[in-house]
Parts: C-alpha cells; structure tokens; sequence
C-alpha cells in the first residue's frame, strides 16, 4: 500500500488548509485512516482518525472543533480540513492507514501499518 499526501503549505494564524491522503496499491481493505503529526523538536502524535465502517470519527483534544477528517472509501482518500490553525499546529503531518480489522487503540501508531511520506503545515503568527 503506498500512501500519497498533499496539501501543505504555509499559512497564516486564524487560516485553513485541506490536507488529502490518496492510497493505492494492489489488493487491500482498509479498515481505518489517520493523520498524525510531528512538531519540531517533539515525538510523533494523534491528530485525528476515521473508521471505515460507519464513518466514526475520533480527534485530539487538541484539534477537536478546529479540524474534520473525512473520507472518500471508493477512492480510498481521506482528507484534513484545518481550520483556526494556530502556530502550534505547525508539523509535518502524516497519513496512516490499518489494515489490521480490530482489536488495536486507533490513538497510537501500531494501530497503523502503513504510512505516508508526510505534508509540512507551517502556520505563522
């Protein structure tokens, strides 16, 4: 599975930005997508995630009300909308997808077995 994500950019404090997750590959089911994101100088962290089957959607504390994940299961995309970005969003955010069905916390990384290249999101003040 090869995980392509695009959209980041520089932007101002109080802006948006759309970040998009594209997957492809041969034959596989995704059962969940997510975004994580790593700061400077800071460890890798849960930005928000999405499963598959029905649509639940789960978020940070720190993004909650700001951000939306969404999906697109028949293009196998997920997407990012950011807004109220703040200085302390500034990271290189990147896209995970599982294929594992059940049974791992979708907040932590080993819950995802395939990565992308990661989108930089600089927000200045």
């Amino acid at each position: 599975v090869q995980l392509q994500a695009s959209g980041g950019g520089v932007v101002q404090a109080g802006g948006s930005l759309r970040l998009s997750c594209a997957a492809s590959g041969r034959s596989f089911t995704a059962y969940r997508m997510g975004w994580f994101r790593q700061a400077p100088g800071k460890e890798r962290e849960f930005v928000a995630a999405v499963r598959w089957a029905g649509g639940q959607t789960y978020y940070s504390d720190s993004v909650k009300g700001r951000f939306i994940i969404s999906s697109d299961q028949r293009k196998n995309m997920v997407y990012l909308q950011m807004n109220s970005l703040k200085s302390e969003d500034t990271a290189v955010y990147y896209c995970a997808l599982s294929t594992y069905y059940s049974g791992r916390n979708l907040y932590t990384e080993p819950a995802y077995d395939n990565w992308g290249q990661g989108t930089l999101v600089t927000v200045s003040s």
